[in-house]
């Protein structure tokens, strides 16, 4: 669909305004196709692992998907080098994303020069696009706006509602088109240059200003943007009920979570700091008719062109609760991670359907008190850990613990590979944890503010599975060396724990051990002898060889014809193989 519309030749004039910047086709489509395709690798080879009825080519199968897994694919470079066409992300596939941009640019600009002398309505509609394109006469000041003439000029231009985010918005039709508008009295001079830059944002998560128009002498005036008919609060409200308990699924609330995160990241790489984000400024739609429950979600209220929009449905005496602590005490100290704190309260609302702090019996500027000294609102009801976790990360009360947003959009991809793998999990609120807190994994760039190219992501999605499977290794590294455990084929913990230092000296004595090693039908001569170093004595036992289990290790025995004493030192030698390992 996303194809046939940008290649449908009707309304060129609209389609070229709103698509000759848009990045849908890599920041959304390809995105989501890179983010599934990883996690669809992963499933072939978890069902690879299991399948068959010849163990030898399983024990084969799983040998060969170990050995990707190495530590020497850490590094992006070999992992690209190594799986590159497996990942889709080939060299040829990143060459051609690069270029394609450069292609397209220069595709426009031929048609919008060949259609300039059509007709005085079309001329400036090419001036505006090959301005903003910067092919113009680089003399010209590039931080000038077009005059209103150009819109409100139009033929096919008409107001047909206003809209109920906000008094200044309404819905146009223009070009062939519907477009929201912004309409506002005031000097735009000091500011043009401010807007102009914000003219060249562009995010498939971030709302769109695809042109600005001025009139100077009256001083108004008017900005085209994606058309967005309902804010996060008033979808929510609408949705839930006595019937609906929360707003989404698991799965669709993850999902646009990640959505709101991803326009943050792309905001702050862009040094734009949103300072008042909540869920009136996070404008969403249906994502498809076909899809229940997933919306689509575009942050707003950002930057000059909207520091005069506020909304008579959003109370005043209500903003604290979605402002961070810091904020609350010093309005200045707005920051990068301000606005984490703000997305970790939307969080709660997406999770939960609730109001922050809508229970509490405080208001006004006691609630604003008790937030600063570190009072959050309650989960009212069990949801997945990893979930809860990462939303009071957000919202920690000191700044430096709060994650980036570059770290949550990684942590929120994961999470909903997590999810695609373990379906079930989102139908039990007190489903077991990921093998991996999310948060904790290390990246090289865990701290750099750059949005993720997509191309990227195969390789996080890799890390992060090669993090998994090293912590899982070492923990049963850990578990099969420890002295309190012998382990059978069964994979038991030994029942008798380690001996406290008084009962190793009454084991010392042969009276005692032969009690503890008592055999009903075959007795065993046990001996003591002092070894050098060991003032007590260390025992020695007689006993028949062991059985083995497939690890190469003695199994442990239960049945009273056999037993078996392993020193300390021995069971630290012996451990378990971890899945890696297996031949």
């Amino acid at each position: 669909m996303y194809v046939r519309h940008c290649l449908d030749a009707k309304d060129f004039w609209a389609k070229a305004i709103t698509l000759y910047q848009n990045t849908d086709c890599v920041e959304f489509h390809i995105h989501n196709l890179l983010s599934c395709f990883s996690v669809v690798i992963e499933a072939i080879e978890m069902a690879g692992e299991v399948s068959g009825f010849d163990h030898d080519e399983i024990q084969k199968k799983r040998t060969v998907y170990a050995l990707k897994y190495l530590k020497e694919c850490k590094d992006q470079r070999i992992f690209n080098w190594r799986f590159g066409n497996e990942y889709l992300i080939s060299p040829d596939f990143r060459t051609r994303i690069n270029s394609a941009w450069n292609e397209d640019r220069w595709v426009l600009k031929t048609k919008v020069q060949e259609r300039k002398v059509s007709s005085k309505q079309e001329q400036r509609l090419a001036d505006l696009l090959l301005r903003n394109l910067k092919v113009v006469d680089p003399s010209s000041p590039p931080d000038k706006l077009v005059p209103c003439a150009a819109l409100v000029g139009s033929k096919d231009y008409h107001v047909r509602r206003r809209l109920e985010i906000d008094s200044q918005y309404k819905e146009v039709q223009w070009l062939g088109e519907s477009f929201c508008l912004r309409h506002f009295f005031g000097d735009i001079e000091p500011i043009v240059s401010e807007i102009s830059r914000e003219l060249i944002l562009s995010h498939p998560n971030v709302l769109q200003t695809f042109c600005g128009f001025t009139d100077e002498e009256k001083k108004e005036c008017f900005f085209i943007m994606d058309l967005m008919i309902k804010d996060l609060s008033s979808y929510i409200k609408e949705v839930c009920g006595p019937k609906k308990r929360v707003p989404f699924s698991l799965p669709a609330a993850v999902d646009l979570m990640l959505q709101v995160a991803r326009g943050m990241e792309y905001l702050h790489s862009k040094k734009i700091n949103h300072g008042n984000l909540n869920p009136y400024n996070v404008l969403v739609k249906a994502r498809s008719p076909h899809v229940e429950g997933y919306l689509h979600a575009k942050v707003s209220g950002f930057g000059v062109s909207h520091t005069r929009k506020t909304h008579s449905n959003q109370q005043s005496s209500l903003s604290y609760i979605w402002h961070a602590p810091e904020v609350l005490a010093e309005p200045e100290e707005y920051s990068e991670k301000s606005d984490v704190y703000s997305f970790g309260m939307i969080c709660f609302e997406v999770l939960t359907g609730k109001v922050p702090f809508e229970d509490g019996h405080l208001q006004g500027e006691k609630m604003s008190r008790n937030i600063r000294v570190g009072e959050r609102p309650l989960f009212p009801f069990p949801l997945p850990k990893y979930l809860t976790s990462l939303t009071k990360k957000c919202w920690h009360a000191d700044p430096n613990q709060r994650p980036g947003f570059s770290s949550i959009c990684r942590i929120l991809r994961y999470i909903k590979r997590f999810m695609v793998l373990n379906p079930e999990h989102t139908q039990q609120p007190d489903s077991p944890m990921p093998p991996l807190d999310y948060s904790d994994a290390f990246f090289a760039n865990r701290t750099a503010q750059i949005p993720l190219q997509v191309t990227q992501i195969p390789f996080q999605m890799f890390a992060y599975k090669m993090a998994e499977r090293e912590k899982s290794a070492g923990e049963n590294n850990s578990e099969s060396g420890s002295d309190a455990s012998a382990c059978g084929d069964d994979g038991l913990i030994a029942e008798d724990p380690l001996p406290s230092p008084t009962e190793r000296k009454s084991l010392g004595s042969p009276k005692v051990l032969s009690k503890k090693l008592l055999i009903s039908k075959k007795s065993v001569d046990i001996k003591s002898s002092k070894q050098p170093g060991t003032p007590m004595g260390r025992s020695v036992t007689s006993v028949m060889p062991p059985h083995m289990s497939r690890y190469g290790r003695p199994k442990r025995m239960n049945s009273e014809s056999q037993l078996m004493v392993m020193s300390p030192r021995e069971r630290r030698i012996s451990g378990h193989m971890s899945d890696s390992e297996l031949p």
